[in-house]
């Protein structure tokens, strides 16, 4: 820290630079120990991490089935309740087909909206460790990105394996996603031989 360039200040008082308070400097030497120590000890391991994606994954499908059934049963409420007149189609359908599709619809917009729900939850209840895992994240997206196949070289019967690595929960499986990966650019390395 440079002391000539800034002034110190020390229980309100602006002091001149000479003259630095002892409690400041004590605050500071404190304050870098503990940075240190809470960088040290708030390191995420991979198995760790790969727990946690698993656990928010759960959470996610876990909101999910509530908010189709939710969808299913406010749309079969709100559609089923409308006064239709059979001899009138609804755009050239049927009233009661027309009527089921937006209920089905209804319930789709559930599964669509299901794991933001659930994501939004879990993230509330992991909130003190969001800048590791965001952080984890980052570079497991990097790995991903770096050992992920070429997606043109695919075919209807040599599909790419999970190109996101989202089905990835554990160092077994990402391990298997690696053979699975090496196993696609074979097939596909030597079908164009």
């Amino acid at each position: 820290m440079s002391v000539s360039l800034a002034r110190v200040s020390c229980h309100g008082v602006r002091l001149a630079p000479p003259r630095i308070c002892r409690r400041t400097v004590l605050n500071i030497r404190h304050n870098s120990n503990t940075a240190v120590s809470e960088a040290e000890q708030q390191n995420l391991s991979w198995p760790e991490y790969l727990d946690i994606r698993k656990s928010k994954r759960k959470w996610e499908t876990a909101a999910t089935i509530p908010a189709c059934i939710l969808g299913f049963v406010g749309g079969l409420a709100y559609f089923g309740s409308l006064e239709s007149d059979a001899t009138k189609p609804i755009m050239g359908i049927d009233p009661l087909f027309f009527y089921g599709g937006c209920t089905v619809s209804c319930m789709g917009l559930g599964y669509l909206i299901g794991p933001t729900i659930g994501a939004a939850g879990w993230r509330m209840t992991h909130r003190r460790a969001m800048n590791l895992i965001e952080a984890k994240d980052r570079e497991f997206h990097q790995h991903i990105v770096k050992n992920r196949v070429d997606p043109t070289a695919q075919s209807a019967t040599n599909p790419v394996p999970d190109f996101y690595g989202e089905k990835i929960g554990s160092l077994h499986q990402y391990r298997q996603w690696l053979r699975d990966q090496a196993r696609f650019r074979r097939k596909a390395r030597f079908a164009e031989e």
